[in-house]
């Protein structure tokens, strides 16, 4: 019973951790690309940081989700009976 316990909090862990890395990650590039975006085309600042924002609520709406799941899976475990 333990055993299992300890193996969902492990790998509820890693899922987070690894989400937010991907997360972080993501979003480094993202900016970077919008960056050299901007500075290529300086008139379409706008259209880009409106693109920009539905891209970054979607992600930020995925990452909600992947918080709902690990913690589903801490409070309600299916794997402990």
């Amino acid at each position: 019973m333990e055993s299992v316990v300890a193996s969902v909090m492990s790998a509820v862990g890693t899922i987070m951790g690894y989400s937010l890395a991907g997360f972080g990650i993501g979003i480094g590039v993202l900016g970077s690309k919008i960056a050299e975006a901007v500075g290529r085309n300086p008139e379409v600042k706008n259209e880009i940081v409106s693109s920009l924002m539905m891209i970054m609520i979607i992600l930020s709406i995925f990452i909600l989700l992947m918080f709902a799941f690990c913690f589903m899976l801490l409070f309600f475990n299916p794997f402990v009976s």
